[in-house]
């Protein structure tokens, strides 16, 4: 593993972006449709409770991971990529659906922003432990802009009020 090239897909970081909180995880580099459900148990973990909705790029999409994500009390599951299973399925409209599909695009941009404005496109550091320390300095520093923004908005709205 040369950390020192630029990140490719096949090296996977599966940022959990999750809305006003920021990024919260990573793994390694396995399949995914192999950590769809590691994720949600991940998220019951730290938040105490299964999402009642969760949207996901086409990698995780499968008949098992959309039974099993049921099974666990998420009532609505969007892929990106359909892959053979139906919205019915998924999620109980076409609306949720494209409102899912919809959330997880703007999910992509925070990505995208990781990479571009905060070095994520390429790490120098050497390891794998200097890349998690390179990792985790950058999603602290994006998490660290999105409160200031947050915080920001709120003081001019009540300025403003």
């Amino acid at each position: 593993m040369n950390l020192g090239k630029r990140l490719k897909l096949g090296f996977f970081t599966a940022l959990i972006l999750l809305l006003m909180v920021g990024a919260t995880g990573y793994w390694g580099n396995p399949a995914d449709s192999e950590q769809y459900i590691p994720m949600l148990k991940r998220h019951e973990g730290i938040f105490g409770r299964m999402p009642r909705q969760a949207s996901a790029d086409g990698g995780f999409a499968s008949k098992k991971n959309l039974s099993d994500a049921k099974e666990l009390k998420v009532k609505d599951v969007a892929f990106a990529k359909k892959r053979g299973l139906a919205v019915a399925d998924m999620v109980k409209s076409s609306w949720v659906y494209k409102k899912l599909k919809n959330f997880r695009a703007g999910i992509e941009a925070n990505i995208s922003t990781l990479k571009r404005a905060f070095g994520l496109d390429r790490c120098n550091w050497k390891n794998w432990e200097g890349f998690k320390r390179y990792l985790w300095s950058s999603i602290f520093a994006y998490n660290l802009q999105v409160i200031a923004r947050i915080r920001l908005e709120s003081a001019k709205a009540k300025a403003a009020a």
